[in-house]
């Protein structure tokens, strides 16, 4: 991955925290769209939950993928039906947005300086997760992090009635 590919992820990741902080003052209401695997439908509670746990959670997967990565693919990761994604959602669905979107901060502040103080061949790195396969550390931090933040902000969006 060139220095401008992960100049790019750092860019969408500012963009999608300014999003959610101007969604977390605003009251949102109704249910997601459902999702096209599982037809789950999410309130607005769940989807902050959510947004509070995973950041932190795949930042530890992708530093454990480069870590351990020696020209085999490392597995990583978890799936939809994780039992501790699961609780997480529950137990913080009632929680204040702006009181997640603080550790949505603290997380994505963290994924930065890990991104910028990363070597360039750490983006060499492939992990093995259980449903998708193998996946380069640039689709893993697009597909569980940046562009799943980006997923979440528009669900929010289309709440809030600006979608």
């Amino acid at each position: 991955m060139t220095a401008g590919a992960a100049a790019d992820l750092l860019m969408r990741l500012d963009a999608v925290e300014a999003r959610l902080a101007s969604l977390a003052v605003e009251s949102v209401g109704g249910l997601t769209d459902a999702d096209p695997a599982t037809g789950e439908r999410w309130d607005a509670g769940q989807v902050w939950a959510h947004l509070a746990e995973f950041p932190g959670y795949w930042l530890g997967q992708a530093r454990l993928v480069v870590e351990r990565w020696r020209d085999e693919p490392v597995p990583f990761g978890r799936v939809k039906t994780d039992p501790e994604r699961l609780a997480a959602i529950e137990n913080e669905r009632m929680a204040a947005p702006s009181l997640l979107l603080d550790r949505v901060h603290a997380q994505l502040d963290a994924l930065r300086s890990w991104l910028r103080e990363l070597p360039g061949d750490a983006w060499d790195a492939v992990g093995l997760h259980v449903r998708l396969g193998e996946m380069g550390l640039a689709r893993t931090l697009d597909e569980f992090v940046v562009g799943h933040l980006e997923e979440h902000a528009a669900q929010l969006e289309g709440m809030a009635g600006r979608g």
